[in-house]
């Protein structure tokens, strides 16, 4: 079978939960001001998108295996593109924050299902080197948002920012095309069949899946502590123009994600991946320092874009070295990873967004760099797991 047409599938499916995660943070400060939505509840539609692909993620882990990977991304594919087809419509059928609410709690189940699916389905296809073929597929992630950032852009300087419900249903269109090219791609079957992967129970007790679970959170809150608050810090905090912050802000904070992981990705069978981790790691430290504490907002912006670059690895890493450590882990294991990364995601912005409280969105990101600090522990705690083995 060719399944270079699966693995297309799969990077346009990365692209799609890019515009999931990554479309509406643009428009928090417009929101805000059309209107009159305040910064707590623009915190909250960030904890409600994640909190609802969590919940998937964990639901999925015990019905996923019955309905079949083919029907469970289409429908991932169906409520991406529900979602934003309704997001500027609700708001104008409903109150606007609640309107807004339930558009994001649609698209937030597309993308807990593409998440918990892509990237067993690649690990099915038979490739050589899956580490660096998983650095790869995540990479299309940050393609994605880079697309959705420079996209958005040129749109709100071409068509003022006041289209932006037009912008979203074109968004729409991406979803809508790859969930009817799925339905023709061959989709491997696994390969340990269902009765040789491991036991939940016995999943939940392993030391090793607890840590790279909480790596995932971690990861997760790593990445979005930033790339989610990165627009409204360059308007808000930085007193940046909207084109330029978003530009030099979370476009170049994907660029470099997604350099992070294409490098890998071609590399990375010559370098080992935990201390490749680790280093990436040490320098998302670094890079918060730079956004929270430096005076200048040219080194704020370019401690957004080392953000980037860091925490490029750190996702697939994990997903990668779990799945070499433990390969019976199956769906079960994909979909709890998987929750553990969502847990991050929504944990990591909203903990930026609460100890930021009324005042700068930047004590908030200094309070996130938490989660790299944690993450290095693991990798410790990890790689003395391993020796007791």
């Amino acid at each position: 079978m060719n399944y270079g047409k699966t693995i297309r599938a799969c990077f346009v499916g990365y692209i799609v939960q890019a515009i999931v995660n990554n479309f509406l943070p643009l428009l928090f400060l417009t929101l805000q001001r059309q209107y009159g939505i305040p910064l707590g509840q623009i915190t909250a539609l960030i904890t409600v998108n994640f909190a609802v692909q969590l919940t998937v993620d964990l639901l999925s882990a015990f019905w996923l295996d019955r309905i079949g990977y083919r029907r469970g991304i289409a429908a991932a594919h169906v409520f991406s593109a529900a979602g934003l087809l309704l997001l500027p419509v609700l708001p104008e059928l409903l109150p606007p924050f609640p309107g807004i609410l339930a558009a994001v709690v649609l698209y937030a189940v597309g993308g807990g299902l593409l998440e918990v699916l892509v990237s067993p389905i690649m690990e099915r296809c038979p490739t050589e080197n899956k580490e660096t073929a998983m650095s790869l597929l995540h990479s299309f992630y940050c393609w994605g948002q880079v697309g959705v950032v420079l996209g958005s852009t040129l749109f709100f300087r071409f068509a003022g920012i006041g289209s932006w419900k037009l912008l979203a249903v074109l968004w729409a269109v991406i979803p809508v095309c790859n969930g009817f090219f799925f339905r023709s791609v061959p989709i491997a079957p696994p390969v340990a069949p269902d009765e040789a992967q491991i036991r939940p129970r016995a999943l939940l007790k392993n030391k090793l899946f607890l840590l790279f679970l909480l790596m995932m959170v971690c990861a997760g809150a790593a990445e979005l502590s930033v790339s989610q608050w990165a627009s409204f810090l360059a308007e808000q905090a930085l007193h940046i123009s909207k084109t330029a912050g978003d530009l030099a802000g979370p476009m170049m904070f994907g660029v470099l994600m997604g350099s992070a992981r294409m490098f890998y990705g071609k590399y990375g069978a010559k370098i080992p991946l935990e201390r490749f981790m680790t280093g990436s790691a040490v320098l998302c430290i670094i890079s918060y320092l730079m956004i929270a504490l430096s005076p200048v907002p040219a080194v704020s912006l370019a401690g957004c874009a080392l953000c980037g670059l860091s925490v490029g690895i750190m996702w697939p890493g994990t997903f990668s070295m779990a799945s070499a450590s433990l390969r019976r882990g199956g769906t079960l294991m994909f979909s709890l990873l998987a929750l553990g990364g969502d847990v991050g995601c929504g944990g990591g912005p909203t903990l930026a967004g609460a100890a930021a409280g009324t005042g700068s969105i930047r004590t908030g990101i200094l309070a996130a760099a938490v989660f790299p600090a944690g993450l290095i522990l693991c990798m410790f705690l990890l790689k003395r797991e391993r020796s007791r083995l």
